[in-house]
């Protein structure tokens, strides 16, 4: 059952428990946002802060609050959160730290933590270890430092784990309107999903930005996903853990399960929720989308007065999904009239400065470019920080096109320090974007212009890691054949001398030796053999039993499959170059289970192997429906098994004409058992 935070994020009444420097600012920043509710103090010497006087114990509070600042110890935290639960307050920010986040120092630290989301019961609690948040909306907030929000009546939202983060994106100088900003801490209670879907329901909030350090319940994540698509509120998130040492540093920070990047990604994917690098990169977007939510087109036109600045416009475009496209001819006939035959005429354009400083003139040369479509119209504008007079026009202008066109529209600053506060406020109260930066600007137009829904379907939990152990080759094709997976015919031999027993096998065939990883590097594995060569070939293998294959023929390209149990996101997909090619060129796509058959088509598209599958300079195609079924095949096996599977890999996949097949396979996995607690074997 969802929390019901609207008493905690929308309080009329506040009440600060501790006396600290922490507590005063958490008063001191309410009086100073003119916060019009009740504002209370507990603290057992009846202090005075700010004008406010304190109580001596949470009981004698004059009224039941609807927001709670919890500023003391952590063992007086829990007490707290205890007697705040029972007379039925709205909800609490804890501050303190020492909780799960210090485990690795403090073993008491996680038994605490339990103790504290027991005792706040229904109650919803943010933390512990965070700083609280601001409402800029209402004028209401548990912030107890200095910050940089203003009131505002719409604008995004941000919600981060990191308090120190949090801090930093409210003091941006972007003109970025920020509504809400949350810290989540440890989130021992109140999860970062549940807190977004709380603020979905305030129609003033126009776009969501995630700092993300972990998920934990991907189910949450998915219901999130739904109900932003359903209220049309898009959401972006910036989430860490690529890197080894940031994975590292996300576990010792939060104690989040990170989990692999890839999975992440993937789960990220399935969501439609746009993924950003880097923080400036993650508020130019929040601000394009706030302006104009998602972007219905990849297409970009680009306007400026250099020819330099038109063409790192397009480098710095040139390898991600933005498009610049060619002029059409009504384009061109309109920028030819209102620019005349001593300009080139070409998308980015470099319009000179014959028209520079009247408004009309510069309107009608931009307009044109901001056609129908095009998704976002570009315009790169430097104001210098001595005197900017003469670049009002180009302000003007810029707010005209946007105005008559009706498309989209932004300024942008190729250095983010020359675009001036004031006329960012003014752009965007007018509809135009300002932007920050050339290489934001484009991450952002990316961003907002490859949003989409969110898988209906939402992943499949992996449970709990249990021990797994490999499986043979021949015992893992034997189950993956059970759930529709094309296998060569074949037969398993215990020693050399026991190859006869592959009489009826067609030749050419394969002689694999069982129970040695990496076959090919270990000279386990020898192709187009005879009957006749079997037996010596076995000979001078050095494996103690052997698997004999007849040997698939006509592929046109390998490929591996992969499904892998991700802790923290799920059964990740993984669909690549097969073969001995996998390493060396690293192409691969993934996704999340469960997977449709569209979703495996898409996927393979992405592939840079996909053109050998579709018949590559007059070669024969491969069977792109055998394919499917092969992933279909592994998927169903994995969802059957789900509970034991640690990791089940097709590769390779031969894929022909007519067939996809599984040349090799390799599954780890918990061994069934029986009553007695007996392995029953694989299955």
């Amino acid at each position: 059952m969802a929390k019901d935070l609207t008493r905690l994020l929308r309080p009329r009444s506040i009440a600060v428990i501790g006396g600290g420097a922490w507590c005063r600012q958490v008063i001191l920043q309410a009086q100073k946002m003119s916060f019009d509710g009740g504002l209370h103090l507990v603290h057992p010497r009846e202090i005075e802060i700010e004008g406010v006087k304190a109580v001596a114990k949470i009981s004698d509070l004059p009224d039941v609050p609807d927001a709670v600042f919890i500023g003391v110890n952590r063992q007086a935290t829990v007490e707290a959160v205890t007697a705040l639960s029972a007379m039925g307050a709205g909800g609490a920010v804890c501050f303190a730290s020492g909780f799960s986040e210090a485990a690795a120092e403090d073993g008491n630290a996680t038994t605490l933590q339990r103790q504290l989301v027991d005792a706040a019961g229904d109650m919803p609690i943010l933390g512990p270890n965070c700083y609280g948040f601001i409402n800029a909306l209402d004028g209401a907030l548990l912030w107890p430092d200095q910050h940089g929000c203003d009131p505002v009546p719409r604008g995004v939202a941000i919600l981060t784990q990191s308090s120190n983060i949090a801090i930093n994106l409210t003091m941006q100088r972007r003109a970025l309107p920020i509504a809400c900003m949350v810290t989540c801490g440890n989130m021992a209670q109140t999860r970062q999903a549940e807190i977004a879907m709380a603020l979905l329901d305030d129609p003033r909030i126009t776009a969501i930005g995630l700092h993300i350090e972990g998920f934990g319940d991907t189910g949450q994540w998915h219901d999130l996903a739904m109900k932003a698509q359903e209220k049309s509120v898009p959401l972006i998130a910036l989430k860490v853990g690529a890197s080894d040492q940031a994975r590292n540093a996300t576990i010792s920070h939060t104690a989040s399960l990170a989990g692999s990047d890839a999975g992440a990604q993937a789960l990220l994917d399935r969501l439609g929720i746009a993924r950003l690098h880097d923080l400036p990169s993650f508020l130019e977007t929040l601000k394009l989308l706030h302006c104009n939510g998602p972007l219905t087109s990849n297409a970009l036109s680009c306007i400026s007065c250099s020819g330099g600045e038109a063409s790192l416009a397009a480098d710095t475009a040139a390898h991600s999904a933005l498009t610049f496209p060619a002029l059409t001819n009504d384009q061109e006939s309109a920028l030819l009239e209102a620019l005349g035959p001593m300009v080139s005429l070409s998308n980015p354009l470099d319009y000179h400065t014959y028209v520079w400083g009247d408004v009309d003139k510069m309107t009608a040369a931009w307009l044109p470019m901001a056609a129908r479509h095009v998704g976002l119209t570009l315009i790169v504008i430097d104001y210098p920080h001595t005197d900017a007079s003469d670049w009002q026009s180009a302000t003007q202008a810029a707010i005209a096109v946007r105005k008559r066109g009706g498309q989209p529209v932004a300024v942008v600053a190729t250095l983010p320090e020359l675009m001036p506060r004031e006329v960012a406020r003014d752009l965007m109260a007018a509809g135009v974007t300002p932007l920050c930066g050339l290489r934001e600007a484009m991450n952002a137009a990316e961003a907002a212009a490859q949003m989409r829904a969110p898988h209906r379907m939402p992943p499949l939990v992996p449970g709990h890691d249990r021990t797994v152990a490999p499986l043979s080759e021949a015992d893992a094709k034997e189950l993956l054949r059970g759930f529709g997976a094309d296998t060569p015919r074949a037969v398993a031999v215990h020693g050399a001398g026991d190859v006869a027993v592959a009489s009826d096998l067609a030749a050419p065939l394969v002689l694999k030796g069982q129970g040695i990883a990496h076959k090919s590097e270990a000279g386990a594995v020898m192709l187009n053999l005879t009957h006749d060569a079997l037996a010596v070939t076995a000979q001078r293998m050095k494996a103690q039993s052997f698997l004999i294959e007849e040997m698939v023929q006509g592929g046109v390209a390998e490929l591996l499959i992969g499904v892998t149990r991700d802790a923290a996101h799920g059964f990740v997909l993984t669909l690549g170059a097969g073969g001995v090619m996998t390493e060396l060129w690293q192409d691969t796509t993934s996704l999340l289970l469960p997977v449709t058959e569209d979703d495996v088509t898409a996927a393979l598209t992405r592939l840079k192997t996909y053109p050998l599958l579709t018949g590559f300079r007059g070669r024969p195609a491969a069977d792109l429906t055998a394919i499917t079924r092969a992933v279909m095949a592994l998927q169903s096996f994995v969802i059957a098994h789900a509970e034991r599977i640690g990791e089940a890999e097709i590769n390779p996949l031969i894929c022909t004409a007519d067939r996809a097949v599984v040349a090799d396979a390799l599954i780890t996995m918990t061994p069934d058992t029986n009553a007695q607690g007996e392995p029953d074997g694989a299955d």
